[in-house]
């Protein structure tokens, strides 16, 4: 069962889409999905789609969103800013925990590319977040979005006042809010249980960057943190090879996590 949702996140409408289980429980652990830099809650060859049905089949319920200015959201998203990318999280975590079916305890946070580094900097702050699943993500914001886009467009855009790329306009404020934020810096500060996963053929963002997150969340005193790195898959998972390992691997993981957790909570002293 799939709805069509609006959720406001100050002066913004984000488009969402949240899917229910085949059975609900009177408490349902949720995921939230945050896409990537210019992207949507279809995703690239319908990721996000795919995704959401295939865990909310597993018993989660899924709900995936459009940040500002991309998808059916209003607004828009060059003129925006990392800080605000992380306050429409938070407010789309506030919807979730609205839904009387949804277990507190348990919020999935799952970020792809650009939408990984918005997911760890949320998490670092809202310990309403109990779980990450990071996708491809992004570790060096200016740095690697500018690999994208190219330097110009950034140029551009501090000479001129605005930028065009792909029918996005961009505002110098954009690029200076990637600068002003270093995901890799705050995952010390997230201490829940984390799962990396990455392609080796990533065009886009490097595939070292999944070791480098493992390392960095390993070094914390409290959460664990595992690692896939997918053999040939390219950014968005493209092929239904590496499509099926990696929504196996995630699915795998969450279950593990879940019976971890029941099997701790089942403990007495």
């Amino acid at each position: 069962m799939e709805h069509h949702k609006t959720i406001r996140s100050n002066e913004v409408e984000l488009a969402a889409t949240l899917h229910y289980p085949p059975t609900t429980a009177d408490k349902n652990p949720i995921v939230i999905i945050a896409h990537g830099f210019i992207g949507n809650r279809i995703g690239i060859d319908r990721l996000f789609i795919k995704a959401a049905r295939e865990l909310s089949q597993a018993g989660y319920m899924v709900l995936r969103f459009d940040y500002a200015g991309c998808g059916e959201s209003t607004g828009q998203y060059g003129a925006s800013s990392v800080d605000s990318m992380i306050d429409q999280t938070r407010h789309v975590v506030d919807y979730a925990l609205q839904i009387g079916c949804v277990d507190p305890t348990r919020v999935i946070l799952l970020g792809h590319s650009l939408g990984g580094a918005i997911a760890v900097l949320t998490a670092a702050r809202d310990k309403r977040i109990k779980s990450l699943v990071l996708w491809s993500a992004v570790a060096h914001p200016f740095s690697d979005i500018i690999k994208i886009t190219g330097k110009k467009l950034y140029e551009d855009a501090v000479q001129f006042g605005t930028a065009d790329y792909l029918g996005y306009t961009f505002e110098p404020q954009f690029f200076d809010s990637l600068t002003k934020h270093q995901p890799l810096e705050q995952t010390r500060k997230f201490t829940g249980d984390v799962l990396v996963v990455h392609g080796t053929n990533d065009e886009l963002i490097p595939v070292d960057y999944c070791f480098l997150y493992q390392k960095l969340f390993w070094m914390r005193s409290q959460g664990q943190c595992d690692k896939e790195v997918i053999f040939q898959a390219d950014h968005t998972y493209s092929s239904s090879t590496a499509y099926a390992k990696l929504i196996s691997t995630t699915k795998d993981w969450l279950s593990t996590i879940e019976k971890q957790k029941s099997e701790w909570h089942d403990w007495t002293i």
